[in-house]
């Protein structure tokens, strides 16, 4: 009895483990989420940002455009909340995600490995396209008493979360001033965070790359009604873009309805980004095709920035195209 138990429970596991094989093989890798390695999927995951930005709502906006226009088999789009450009490209190296928005500066430091991707690869993450162009915000209150960006030694500042390039911009533009870390006191909040701290007086400013007008922003004005700007200028602006694909820019009056001053500051470009390994060549192709001939569908404000003519705009020659999305420029003209 002893010896036919044994038997009986060695081809049970046997049988187990044939079946469990059979299965695995059967996925293919065709439908199922990331995280898995190299075989392209259809149930797609895309990191975006911080609740309060632009790359929360901008992301949820993409995903239905594209689960309600392209037509293939198990083609879905999850987009999640995350810590925006750095975790967005190392989450779609490691197969976490499928898709992502980063910052062209971000994208240009991971395929050079500098910054915070010194010394890491990226190899399988290539833009689909760039969105809109984005601004890094210095907001304070008037009632802190906060003139420049030189008073914010010895305060408390939100700096972004990690993982963005909120983070990198505002690490940047302080020590610029000659703020190093341990010189203030560093909050590492999302942009909706930061704005119910500064409004309730837990902050004393808060650093925001996020395109404008920035909803967060028109919020706490209509909130407390004395949103002050700090400028980025002089010496320390030259450095800031001398040492980062940061470009000057001005945030012009009337971008905000209640903003009578100009605001002197820097910018970078939104791209779209995407495996290489785990997004095929069509479906990237129907994912481009459909984000820049269908984005007036959109109702975010960005949207209207989102088109063929911008579609290439702070991508340099160093940064990968997927191979989908270089099939769809061609088509339409947009490259050679």
């Amino acid at each position: 009895m002893k010896k036919k138990s044994l038997f009986s429970l060695v081809l049970i596991l046997a049988i187990g483990m044939v079946l469990s094989a059979c299965g695995d093989s059967g996925n293919g890798g065709s439908s199922d989420g990331g995280g898995e390695g190299g075989d392209p999927v259809t149930n797609l995951t895309m990191g975006t940002g911080s609740v309060g930005g632009v790359y929360y709502p901008l992301g949820g906006e993409m995903a239905n455009l594209w689960t309600d226009n392209i037509d293939v088999e198990g083609f879905d789009v999850s987009s999640v909340e995350s810590g925006a450009s750095v975790e967005n490209i190392a989450k779609i190296q490691s197969g976490d995600f499928q898709l992502g928005i980063a910052q062209n500066t971000t994208m240009i430091n991971a395929i050079n490995e500098t910054g915070e991707f010194e010394g890491k690869t990226t190899d399988k993450v290539a833009v689909i396209g760039s969105l809109y162009p984005e601004a890094l915000q210095v907001v304070t209150l008037e009632s802190t008493g906060i003139e420049s960006i030189e008073d914010l030694k010895g305060k408390k500042v939100a700096i972004g979360p990690p993982g963005g390039a909120t983070r990198e911009a505002a690490e940047l533009v302080l020590k610029a001033y000659g703020i190093e870390e341990g010189d203030f006191e560093a909050y590492e909040e999302g942009f909706g965070d930061a704005k119910s701290k500064l409004q309730n007086g837990t902050i004393d400013a808060s650093f925001a790359v996020v395109g404008v007008p920035s909803s967060t922003t028109d919020e706490l004005a209509a909130a407390t009604n004395e949103v002050k700007f700090l400028d980025i200028e002089g010496d320390a602006l030259k450095e800031v873009t001398e040492k980062s694909q940061y470009e000057a820019y001005t945030v012009e009056p009337g971008t905000y309805e209640w903003q009578t001053e100009p605001v002197q500051t820097v910018t970078a470009m939104a791209l779209l980004l995407g495996s290489t390994e785990q997004i095929s060549e069509d479906l990237a192709y129907k994912i481009t095709k459909t984000l820049y001939e269908k984005s007036g569908d959109m109702t975010i404000a960005q949207a209207k920035l989102i088109t063929k003519d911008s579609a290439l705009t702070g991508v340099s020659d160093d940064l990968p195209l997927h191979p989908g999305t270089e099939k769809y420029f061609k088509e339409v003209g947009i490259i050679e």
